[in-house]
């Protein structure tokens, strides 16, 4: 399981099945994937059932996080799906095995 340090934030990219991508900034990536997950943040990823983490990446800043979140919200569809091809060219969901099997 990914270690989490609380000086650390990470960027994260969720998609739905159908791919519908939603692009996000958290200090506690596993807590908020797990919210993802459970459909417990509402709005666009709750309606849309966007809860697959399949990119992620740590900054040493909560400032650099904003920065590269703005960044990648700004970039065209294809540019974002290159990013995540770059890593996770299955589109595998990367926090498959971090939660419990019952909460699934």
């Amino acid at each position: 399981m990914l270690q989490m340090r609380s000086n650390k934030f990470y960027v994260y990219i969720l998609a739905s099945r159908s791919r519908v991508l939603y692009t996000g900034v958290t200090r506690d990536l596993i807590r908020r994937i797990h919210q993802h997950r459970l459909g417990l943040v509402p709005g666009f990823t709750q309606q849309y059932h966007v809860n697959r983490l399949v990119y992620f990446e740590e900054t040493p800043t909560a400032r650099s996080a904003f920065d590269r979140e703005r960044q990648i919200k700004g970039w065209s569809r294809e540019k974002k799906l290159r990013l995540i091809d770059s890593t996770n060219a299955g589109w595998l969901d990367l926090a498959v095995d971090w939660f419990e099997k019952a909460e699934k």
